[in-house]
């Protein structure tokens, strides 16, 4: 699911117009962003938490010359730990969670009882 899906499917799931839930994604982005900035961490109940941790300095190869070693500095990258209910959730799905939820199908009318 991209983030166009993911407006149509909120705006659907929550009755409100594609530019609110486009405005509600892109808010969560931004709090999420610069939480994770400022050091801090967004937790979800249920959901999981996303966090910043500090990748150290390591020796590398150039991939243009292997026997040249090279020095990668430390980087801040961003982490997500799954929650017990995301966890849970997949866990009893019995098999991989298809990637977009499929649209419910037309009943057919009920046949008139003799």
């Amino acid at each position: 699911m991209n983030k166009a899906e993911l407006i149509n499917y909120l705006s659907e799931k929550v009755g409100v117009t594609k530019k609110q839930a486009e405005d509600m994604v892109e808010a969560f982005v931004d709090v999420v962003t610069n939480t994770l900035k400022a050091g801090g961490e967004v937790n979800i109940a249920g959901f999981g938490a996303f966090m910043a941790k500090t990748r150290a300095a390591r020796m590398g190869v150039n991939p243009q010359n292997p026997t040249e070693k090279i020095q990668i500095g430390a980087v801040t990258v961003p982490k997500f730990k799954a929650g017990k209910g995301l966890k849970d959730a997949l866990k009893h799905s019995g098999s991989a969670a298809p990637a977009a939820p499929a649209p419910a199908a037309p009943s057919a009318p009920a046949a008139p009882a003799m």
